[in-house]
């Protein structure tokens, strides 16, 4: 086997250098077919992301609304259960008041028989 010498070695890195960089560099033109097909996906791609943003962007201010009118809904439905609360509290209140003064008019002519009697 021979061995190489630096300059054979160093000639050998050059070259592969340049192999490597002509590579990189080797670059198709604006006008090339395959250029022109990549950036059309790339605007088809990048158009179908817009359209799918603005659409969950839609359903999220879709969702929001009726989630706002459900709230609204939820705090009328509130608002009436408070004020039929209120009702019921004060039918009860005037129930008990009328038994009161039915016990009282009980009583006191109870109270009114037993003097009479004596």
């Amino acid at each position: 086997m021979k061995e190489k010498g630096f300059n054979d070695r160093l000639s050998a890195s050059v070259k592969a250098k340049q192999e490597m960089a002509a590579k990189f560099l080797k670059r198709p033109a604006e006008d090339d077919a395959a250029v022109l097909e990549r950036q059309a996906a790339r605007a088809a791609i990048n158009a179908a992301r817009e359209i799918r943003t603005a659409e969950r962007e839609a359903k999220r201010l879709e969702d929001a609304k009726v989630a706002a009118q459900e709230a609204v809904q939820a705090e009328i439905a509130a608002k009436e259960q408070a004020v039929q609360d209120e009702l019921a509290a004060a039918a009860r209140a005037v129930e008990e008041e009328k038994l009161e003064v039915e016990r009282k008019a009980a009583r006191d002519a109870r109270y009114a028989a037993r003097k009479a009697r004596k």
